[in-house]
């Protein structure tokens, strides 16, 4: 009998353990959502800027919904470049439409593309940590990822709105 209490107890002990450890790598996830890559925080920001093309909800909600539907932590740069896009978007779209070919409108615009304009555009305009050919090149790696047919017109537009910013 004392043999069988053992077990359970060791049993219960793993089972703690492992709960702990569960735990302990979600909190190290957690405490490494920062220390990703820009280029993954970047693309998280993209992520959170498009998917406020479809909502009106407010994007700590959609942040939350993501984190929630897809088990990751969003990085801080994400969350905040998102909420920045959202008070600049009438200025930030300014750029955009200005630089887009004859007979073109954002609403003619990919959710795709214009989510990595949105981003690239408030990057090379107001992070000065980022330089602009860095943005416009990072962007475009993003729509050959995401939306490939729409990389060279991200890279135009993009190239055109660098020498408006010069």
């Amino acid at each position: 009998m004392n043999e069988n209490l053992n077990l359970t107890d060791s049993f219960e002990n793993t089972a703690d353990s492992e709960a702990v450890q569960k735990d302990n790598s979600a909190d190290i996830a957690y405490a490494n959502r920062n220390s990703i890559s820009r280029y993954k925080m970047r693309e998280q920001a993209v992520l959170l800027v498009f998917e406020r093309l479809f909502s009106d909800t407010d994007l700590d909600e959609i942040a939350d919904n993501l984190i929630d539907s897809r088990d990751i932590y969003l990085s801080d740069y994400a969350v905040d470049t998102a909420k920045e896009i959202d008070e600049k978007i009438d200025e930030i779209d300014a750029y955009i439409s200005r630089n887009l070919s004859a007979g073109w409108k954002i609403s003619r615009i990919s959710r795709t593309a214009l989510a990595l304009l949105r981003v690239a555009v408030y990057e090379m305009k107001y992070v000065n940590e980022v330089p602009v050919s860095v943005a416009i090149n990072e962007a475009v790696e993003l729509a050959k990822k995401y939306s490939p047919d729409d990389a060279s017109f991200v890279n135009g537009v993009l190239g055109a709105v660098a020498k408006e910013l010069m």
